[in-house]
């Protein structure tokens, strides 16, 4: 990959799309004034914002993959996925409350999350590679906010923007991956009583963990790797759902219990 952003830009456009989620503002996607970015360019970008947090104080909780299951790819007109990471603040408790008034448009994802239990080097890191590495799976939704007007952009702007991150939910109910079946796991999303999406775990990437070994072949591009111990959300089963203040969700995994949250 190549560059085409000055260091001052870099910062200067870190500084600009942070400002956008910590605000809850809206901005045109940043290739509108730089048509000629990369993807190596808009990961500089995001890796900024994480230092930035970093130097603040949060800490980075999280992986997450974007764009991995063929619905959301076909929703959002991409066709890679990508990568983005979680902050401590991003965290809501099962059953909590997401308040909307610090998001834009917020629009939730049934995910499945793994927890490592030793280290992914790419590249090369495969499907059986991550499985042996799993320490355990649990329930997660993923609540995504892009910073962008109207949920418009292209991919290299919604890496610079963290993958459209803002805020997760996990559920309580950890299983041995070797219990279940992740292709074949359904998942049901309520919203407000009324089922609203159906998925199950092939969805994503054809496996869930595929999605895990893809992070770490990623992040081998940059020198990084997943350390053991960390918590990664393997990206939508389902299309992405909106909501707004007053709705109710909650969504059921097959042998995984459910997970709610109310957004107020």
């Amino acid at each position: 990959m190549s560059k085409t952003l000055n260091n001052d830009q870099m910062l200067a456009l870190a500084e600009h799309v942070e400002n956008a989620e910590l605000n809850a503002r809206d901005i045109t996607k940043v290739t509108n004034d730089y048509p000629d970015m990369t993807f190596e360019d808009a990961y500089d970008v995001q890796w900024e914002i994480r230092r930035r947090k970093e130097e603040r104080g949060n800490k980075v909780v999280g992986m997450k993959m974007g764009l991995t299951s063929w619905a959301k790819m076909a929703q959002m007109g991409v066709e890679t996925p990508i990568y983005g990471f979680l902050a401590d603040y991003f965290s809501v408790p099962d059953g909590g409350v997401v308040n909307t008034k610090e998001l834009i448009h917020p629009k939730i994802e049934a995910e499945i999350a793994f927890v490592t239990k030793a280290p992914l080097h790419g590249p090369g890191c495969h499907i059986g590679d991550v499985l042996a590495a799993t320490d355990f799976v649990i329930p997660a939704v993923e609540v995504i906010d892009s910073r962008y007007e109207n949920f418009k952009f292209d991919l290299v702007s919604v890496v610079a923007d963290n993958a459209s991150s803002s805020r997760f939910i996990t559920g309580g109910t950890m299983s041995n991956i070797a219990d279940l079946d992740l292709k074949t796991l359904g998942v049901v999303v309520e919203k407000n009583g009324e089922i609203v999406d159906v998925g199950a775990g092939a969805a994503v990437l054809g496996h869930p963990a595929s999605s895990v070994a893809m992070l770490a072949n990623l992040l081998a591009e940059r020198g990084e790797h997943i350390p053991a111990g960390t918590f990664i959300m393997t990206g939508g089963i389902t299309a992405a759902i909106a909501v707004e203040a007053g709705d109710n969700i909650s969504v059921r995994y097959q042998g995984l219990g459910t997970v709610t949250a109310r957004f107020e």
